[in-house]
């Protein structure tokens, strides 16, 4: 698998940040990715040295999502949010809030996928509630996080040929 697209993250408006990349791979099996959480454990680990043992969707609109990661000296960050939109493979919307704020309030992220071709963009819109808490998320590291995160999730994808969609008969 190549990779058809670097990661981009851009400034949107006064609050939200867009972050897209495209992945050689069909869109239902993206989409997969992004919400199941036998895949998400492996993949959503931000910078190498950390792992996320616990990981909990309940995907559907009211249900709620839970993410712990663990770095190798212990040290624990969590989240979790609700679901707000559903429309399977296409998007989903949730919001987002750490357990120990590093930025304050609520995030709304909206997750778009589109495919052209055989390859899968991801396109994630994260609303915030002002623009300081934007401007402070652009300036963290973050970026390298999730750089190396979809990075993982590429050869992942590569060598495995994605995540296997049961077939029927």
């Amino acid at each position: 698998m190549t990779n058809p697209g670097k990661l981009k993250i851009t400034a949107h408006g006064d609050r939200e940040i867009v972050i897209s990349r495209s992945f050689d791979a069909p869109r239902n099996l993206v989409f997969e990715a992004f919400t199941k959480p036998e895949y998400i454990q492996r993949w959503l680990l931000g910078p190498d040295g950390w792992t996320m043992p616990v990981c909990q969707i309940d995907l559907r609109v009211g249900g709620k999502y839970r993410y712990v990661w663990r770095n190798q000296d212990g040290r624990e960050m969590g989240m979790g949010g609700v679901f707000r939109e559903i429309a399977a493979p296409e998007r989903f919307v949730a919001t987002e809030q750490f357990d120990e704020a590093w930025y304050p309030g609520e995030a709304i992220c909206t997750f778009a996928f589109t495919e052209q071709g055989g390859t899968t963009t991801i396109t994630q819109t994260v609303r915030y509630d002002s623009q300081a808490t934007r401007d402070a998320v652009l300036k963290s590291p973050m970026e390298s996080g999730i750089t190396r995160s979809y990075d993982r999730l590429e050869e992942i994808m590569a060598a495995s040929g994605g995540p296997k969609r049961e077939r029927t008969a």
